[in-house]
C-alpha cells in the first residue's frame, strides 16, 4: 500500500499544481468585433442585462468622443454597471459616393441626374406627342400624373388636356395649382368656351403669375400630381399638385404617358430658375466629385484609426445617409443576435443625454422586463409627412401606428430576434422611428408608456433620455449631472 501512494503522490501533486496555475491565470483574449463591416463573428460574449446600440453618422467624431467623456466613461467606471451593460456605436461601413451638392437632396445617396439642360425658354413639363385617346374618364375617375422637380423652376401658364377639334371647349374648365399640404389654391386659370386659351401640342394653355417650385427645406425636389375630379376637390395630391374639376370630366391620356390610365388633368409650361448657375455647377462636378472621393478615404482612415482605439463601433453594411438609419437599426439587431448574449436592447442617438443609472433605477422600480417588450415616448397617430426630410413616399395611410420617440427606447430580447430574423424581409420607411412603428404593428408587443424618455430638446428631473443636443451642450448637461446629480440645475439656479 505505501508503494502506492509513493507512485501516486507526484500524479496528484501534479494534477493540483496544473488546476492552481488554470485558477490563477487570466482567461484567453476574446476577440473583437468592433471595426469589421458587414462581418459576425462566432464568438458569444459574456451576458449583458442591456445591450445600447447608440446610431451615429460617419463623420459624428465630436459626439462620439463626448458620449465617451461622459455617460459611457461613467458606465465603464461603475463598479456593477460595467458588466452589466454593452455599448456600440452603429456606424455605416461606407459613405455616399456621390458629393451633397450633386444629390437629388441631402438624405440620400441619389445622384441629380440633369443632363444638356435647356435654358432660356419655355418648356412644356407634359408632352403629348402621338395619337391620344379620345374616350374620355368616366365622371367618378381620378386620373393622376405624378413628377418631380429637381432644381427650382418658374411655372409661367397651366394647361388642360382637351380633345377641342370638335369646335372648342364644350365646358368650363378650372385649374388650380396647390402648395403641399395646404387647401388654398396659389392661382387658378379658368377655361371656358369663350376663353379657351392657346393650344401646344393637345394642351391648351393660360399664363398666370409667374411661381417658383423652389427647393423644399433645402432639398431639391418637389414632388407633384395633377388630379381630375368633376367636382374640383382633390382627392390626392403630393408636393405641388394641379387640380382640375369640370362637369363632365373630359381629357385623354397617351397610352405610353402611363400605362392604365385613360385621362390627364393637364400639365403646365415652366422656364429653368437661375440656369447660369445649375450650368457652372454641371460643369465643376467632375472636380467636386473626385475632392469628395479623397475626403470619403480620408475618412475612412480616421473611422479605421476610432475603431481601433475604443474597439466600441460596429461598422453595418449600409451607405450611411439619413434615409439608410433604417437599415442600419436592422443590421445592428442582426449583430447583436448573432454575437451577443443579452436581456434587454436600448437604442438611442449620438446627439442624446442618456442616464442609465436611472433607465436601471426604472427597470427595478416598474418592473420592466419579460417577453415582447418595448418600453418608450410613444407618439400616437403622427401625420405622415409628404414633404421635407420627413418626406413619407413609401407608407400609404394619412398616419403612422404608434412608434416611439428616437432618443431612447428598450425592446426585449425576443423582439430584437424577430426584427433580425425578418431584417431581410422588412420594408424600410423615411425614418427609423416611424419604420419601427410599422414593424411592430406587425407583432403587437406590449407597450410600456413613460414619458421620462423625452422627444422634444428640454431638460426634465429624472429624465431617462433628451435629444438633439450639441458636444458643448451634452458636456454641460453631464457636468450638472456629476457636480449636483441633477442635469438641469444645480441649487436653485437654472441652466
Amino acid at each position: 500500500m505505501r508503494n502506492w501512494l509513493v507512485l501516486l503522490c507526484p500524479c496528484v501533486l501534479g494534477a493540483a499544481l496544473h488546476l492552481l496555475l488554470r485558477l490563477r491565470s487570466p482567461p484567453p483574449a476574446r476577440p473583437s468585433a468592433a471595426g469589421q463591416p458587414a462581418s459576425f463573428p462566432p464568438w458569444k460574449s459574456s451576458h449583458y442585462d442591456v445591450v445600447v446600440g447608440v446610431l451615429s453618422a460617419r463623420n459624428n467624431h465630436e459626439l462620439r468622443n463626448v458620449i465617451r467623456s461622459t455617460w459611457l466613461k461613467h458606465l465603464l467606471q461603475h463598479p456593477t454597471l460595467s458588466q452589466r451593460v454593452l455599448v456600440k456605436f452603429i456606424v455605416g461601413a461606407r459613405g455616399c459616393d456621390v458629393p451633397v451638392e450633386d444629390r437629388e437632396d441631402p438624405y440620400s445617396c441619389r445622384l441629380l441626374n440633369i443632363t444638356n439642360p435647356v435654358l432660356n425658354q419655355e418648356i412644356e413639363a407634359f408632352s403629348l406627342s402621338g395619337e391620344a385617346s379620345s374616350a374620355g374618364p368616366s365622371e367618378d375617375r381620378v386620373v393622376s400624373v405624378s413628377f418631380q422637380v429637381l432644381y427650382p423652376v418658374v411655372i409661367t401658364s397651366l394647361g388642360v388636356f382637351y380633345d377641342a377639334s370638335d369646335g372648342g371647349f364644350q365646358r368650363n374648365i378650372t385649374v388650380k395649382l396647390y402648395q403641399a399640404e395646404q387647401e388654398e389654391a396659389l392661382f387658378i386659370a379658368r377655361f371656358s368656351p369663350p376663353s379657351c386659351g392657346v393650344q401646344v401640342n393637345k394642351l391648351w394653355y393660360k399664363p398666370v403669375e409667374q411661381f417658383i417650385l423652389p427647393e423644399v427645406q433645402g432639398v431639391v425636389k418637389s414632388s407633384a400630381q395633377t388630379v381630375l375630379r368633376r367636382d374640383g376637390h382633390a382627392l390626392a395630391r403630393q408636393g405641388v399638385g394641379a387640380l382640375l374639376h369640370s362637369a363632365a370630366g373630359e381629357g385623354a391620356l397617351p397610352r405610353e404617358f402611363m400605362e392604365g390610365v385613360e385621362g390627364v388633368a393637364g400639365g403646365f409650361i415652366y422656364t429653368i430658375q437661375e440656369g447660369d448657375a445649375l450650368l457652372r455647377s454641371l460643369h465643376s462636378r467632375p472636380q467636386r466629385l473626385t475632392d469628395h472621393r479623397r475626403n470619403l478615404r480620408e475618412e475612412d482612415a480616421l473611422l479605421k484609426e476610432e475603431s481601433s482605439t475604443y474597439g466600441d463601433i460596429v461598422f453595418v453594411d449600409v451607405v450611411d445617409t439619413y434615409r439608410n438609419v433604417p437599415a442600419k437599426l436592422l443590421n445592428f439587431y442582426r449583430w447583436t443576435v448573432e454575437t451577443t448574449s443579452f436581456g434587454l436592447l436600448l437604442k438611442t442617438d449620438d446627439d442624446c443625454y442618456i442616464d442609465l443609472e436611472a433607465v436601471f433605477n426604472r427597470i427595478a422600480q416598474k418592473n420592466l422586463n419579460g417577453p415582447n417588450f418595448w418600453w418608450g415616448n410613444f407618439r400616437l397617430n403622427w401625420a405622415v409627412d409628404r414633404t421635407g426630410k420627413w418626406q413619407e413616399l413609401e407608407y400609404p395611410s394619412p398616419a403612422y401606428p404608434a412608434f416611439a420617440c428616437g432618443s431612447g427606447y428598450m425592446i426585449s430580447r425576443d423582439v430584437v430576434e424577430w426584427l433580425a430574423g425578418n431584417s431581410g424581409r422588412l420594408k424600410t420607411y423615411q425614418g427609423e422611428d416611424v419604420s419601427m412603428g410599422i414593424w411592430m404593428a406587425a407583432i403587437g408587443p406590449k407597450r410600456h408608456q413613460d414619458s421620462l424618455w423625452l422627444c422634444e430638446k428640454t431638460c426634465e428631473p429624472g429624465m431617462l433620455s433628451s435629444p438633439q443636443y450639441s458636444p458643448q451642450e451634452l458636456s454641460e448637461l453631464w457636468e450638472l449631472k456629476e457636480r449636483c446629480g441633477d442635469p438641469c440645475q444645480c441649487e436653485a439656479s437654472a441652466r
